[in-house]
Order: structure tokens, then C-alpha cells, then sequence
């Protein structure tokens, strides 16, 4: 018995020797060089984070984008480098890895079929992200959807309609968006006047309008470029309609269309422009009873 222990003291003395001789270098290494690829990545995340809360940032989305990305790389990253180590030290100790990658092989696949929805959100979310298609505060159209973006991750996107309802989308589903505020926005006003109304006259009128919303400093900075009266756009039984065209800031040309159809009316009323469509009025002559028999 005691020769027996003897033997395995030596065994185990002489297995401690080579691992402390040749593996413990490498195993110690391993953990180094884990340590300080993650310490290097949170530097660099944290770097991006802070550089995302400085107001030089020209937009709000921007700076989510920047925290959004750096948060993923850092949590990805740091997932990556703890695998490999992990790996690289369970060979040190000679266990066979190759049952552990197949299984974490199978068990991906698993996890991938159960959860393509959401891989698939989140790729299209990074893309969307990456390549800056809309930002917060634009109003968007997204299939049937339209509102305006309050917040957006890697899974989703989030709208705010005119009615105040909240539509969250998942950023699988978006395949076309339609940005309706971005670099700059277009009104195009349909005037509808009567037929009878001089043309010259109603285009003088409204490129009064025009000049007067561009010279308004509460409108002058809404406006990216002078409002354009083209003309006569669609002749129909007795109405006229006219189109006027304004460029404005984003967001900006639902207040403007607003002033537009305000001093146009008022314009109109002070010329004695008769607008398409006038109210009419049906004389109808009473039903006459027939005549009585006569006996």
C-alpha cells in the first residue's frame, strides 16, 4: 500500500512538474492576453460611449447609434475572446475540446432555428443603424405604419402617429422605409378656384403669398428656398386648381402649409376670389295636385 501511494506521489509530482514546466506558461499567457483584450475593448467601447454623449453629435440618433454599436461590440467581443481562452486552456489540460465544439456547434444551430426572428431583427437593425436610413425625430413610413421615430435599438423601431398611438416595429419586418423629413421637406398646395376667375390675377395672388411667408422672419428660417407658383396644374368642369411648391426645413412644412392655406384664404377674400365648387342653390317648384274630376 504504501509503495503503491509512493507511486502515485511520484505520478502526480512528476505530472505537476511538466504542467508547471510546460503548460502553466501557456495557460498564464492565455489568461493575460484574455485579460487585456477586454481591458482594451471596454477602453475602446467606453471611449465611443462618452464620445457619443458630446453635443457636437448632429443628431440625437447619432449618438444612440454610437452607444448601441459599442455596447454590442463590447458584450460580442468580450463573449469571443472568453470562448477562446476558455478553449485554448481546456487543451492545456488535455481535455478533448472536439465533444465541447460539437455540441456547442449543435446547440447553435438549435438556438439559431428557434431564434431566426430575432437574429434576423438584429442584423437589419444594424444595417439600419450603419447606414443611418432615418433618425430620431423623422417621420417615416414603415408598410402601413406612419409616424415619428421616438426610439429605435437593434430590435426594434418605434413610432409615434398623429393620433398619439405608439407602434413598435420589429426591424425584421422593415423591407422599404420612407423617410418623409430627411435633408428637406416639399409642400405642394392645391389651390382649387372657380373657372371663371382670371388665371393671371389668381398666380399674382398667390406668388404675393409667396413673398410675403418668405419675408415673415417666424417662416423665413423654415424655409430652405423662395416658394414657386408653377401655375395651372388640373382643369376640371368649373374648378381650376393652381399648385404652389414650398421646400422647407424637416418637420417644418406642416406648420408651413398650414400658414400657406390660412394667408391664401384670407388673400383670397379680400380680392374677391371665388373659390371652386360655390354653394348652390336648387329651386324646386311645388307638386301641384291634380285636378278633381268633374261629375
Amino acid at each position: 500500500m504504501r509503495k503503491w501511494l509512493i507511486g502515485v506521489w511520484n505520478d502526480w509530482k512528476q505530472d505537476v512538474g511538466g504542467f508547471a514546466h510546460h503548460d502553466l506558461l501557456k495557460v498564464t499567457t492565455v489568461l493575460m492576453e484574455a485579460i487585456l483584450l477586454i481591458v482594451a475593448l471596454r477602453w475602446v467601447t467606453r471611449r465611443i460611449s462618452r464620445y457619443a454623449q458630446r453635443h457636437s453629435l448632429p443628431s440625437l440618433l447619432r449618438a444612440q447609434q454610437l452607444r448601441t454599436l459599442a455596447a454590442l461590440a463590447n458584450s460580442a467581443g468580450t463573449a469571443a475572446i472568453v470562448f477562446v481562452a476558455v478553449m485554448q486552456i481546456l487543451d492545456s489540460f488535455r481535455i478533448n475540446i472536439e465533444p465541447l465544439l460539437a455540441s456547442a456547434g449543435v446547440a447553435g444551430l438549435a438556438i439559431g432555428i428557434g431564434a431566426q426572428t430575432l437574429v434576423k431583427d438584429v442584423i437589419n437593425g444594424f444595417f439600419i443603424l450603419m447606414e443611418n436610413q432615418f433618425e430620431l425625430g423623422d417621420v417615416i413610413r414603415v408598410g402601413e405604419v406612419k409616424g415619428t421615430v421616438e426610439a429605435m435599438t437593434l430590435r426594434r423601431t418605434v413610432l409615434r402617429d398623429a393620433d398619439g398611438t405608439l407602434h413598435t416595429v420589429p426591424n425584421g419586418q422593415i423591407a422599404v422605409v420612407s423617410n418623409l423629413t430627411r435633408d428637406w421637406s416639399q409642400v405642394a398646395l392645391h389651390v382649387s378656384v372657380a373657372y371663371g376667375e382670371p388665371s393671371d390675377k389668381v398666380i399674382a395672388l398667390l406668388q404675393r403669398v409667396a413673398r410675403d411667408i418668405r419675408s415673415d422672419p417666424a417662416f423665413s428660417e423654415a424655409l430652405v428656398a423662395d416658394p414657386d407658383v408653377p401655375g395651372i396644374e388640373r382643369v376640371s368642369g368649373g374648378e381650376v386648381d393652381y399648385l404652389m411648391l414650398a421646400k422647407t426645413r424637416p418637420a417644418d412644412q406642416y406648420r408651413v402649409s398650414r400658414e400657406l392655406r390660412r394667408r391664401i384664404k384670407e388673400c383670397f377674400e379680400r380680392n374677391n376670389i371665388q373659390p371652386a365648387g360655390p354653394a348652390r342653390v336648387y329651386v324646386m317648384d311645388k307638386k301641384t295636385t291634380p285636378a278633381e274630376p268633374q261629375p
